[in-house]
């Protein structure tokens, strides 16, 4: 196994995880949040999505899928294209909302074009410095590892969501 085969891994769990919190739930459940400065489902996965397009385009050297694929579109969020979700504010957050075939829709083609880049990466190329306006400067395999640790701990808050929003469908 090769550096980049556990990446490729470790981005597939996320895929697993994405698509298994927002599947079933309507779109008023995947923008419901907990208390009024909570995060919500939709706005989670679109965030977590934001930013491997975002990173991992921009270590790739290409355009996002945000703006290539027209996704920014489909969402038609209140948002500069550039926006992640970093410094979102509340009415941020309640601004984004979803269906699961979007929210998916997106993240697999961002996933698609992430295992696209991944499959051509060395672990020589691991070492190459992507990012010098930290200290100490950020190499691919650190941004890598970085946003698959993100993503996946959005994807988890999401999972853990959406079991309260069924705990309460039940119970309700």
């Amino acid at each position: 196994m090769h550096s980049a085969d556990l990446l490729i891994d470790a981005f597939g769990r996320v895929q697993e995880t994405v698509h298994g919190a927002v599947s079933g739930l309507s779109d008023d459940e995947l923008a419901e949040r907990l208390d009024p400065q909570a995060n919500s489902i939709a706005w989670l996965v679109w965030h977590l999505t934001r930013v491997q397009d975002d990173h991992v385009s921009d270590v790739a050297g290409e355009e996002q899928a945000w703006t290539a694929e027209g996704w920014v579109q489909r969402f038609g969020l209140p948002f500069d294209p550039a926006v992640t979700g970093f410094g979102h504010g509340s009415d941020d957050v309640a601004a984004v909302r979803a269906s699961a075939d979007l929210l998916t829709g997106y993240y697999d083609a961002v996933h698609a074009r992430t295992l696209r880049y991944l499959g051509g990466v060395t672990d020589a190329d691991l070492d190459r410095i992507v990012d010098e306006s930290w200290t100490p400067a950020v190499s691919l395999g650190v941004r890598l590892v970085s946003v698959a640790d993100e993503d996946a701990q959005h994807a988890g808050q999401a999972a853990f969501i959406r079991g309260i929003l069924l705990r309460r469908r039940t119970s309700g």
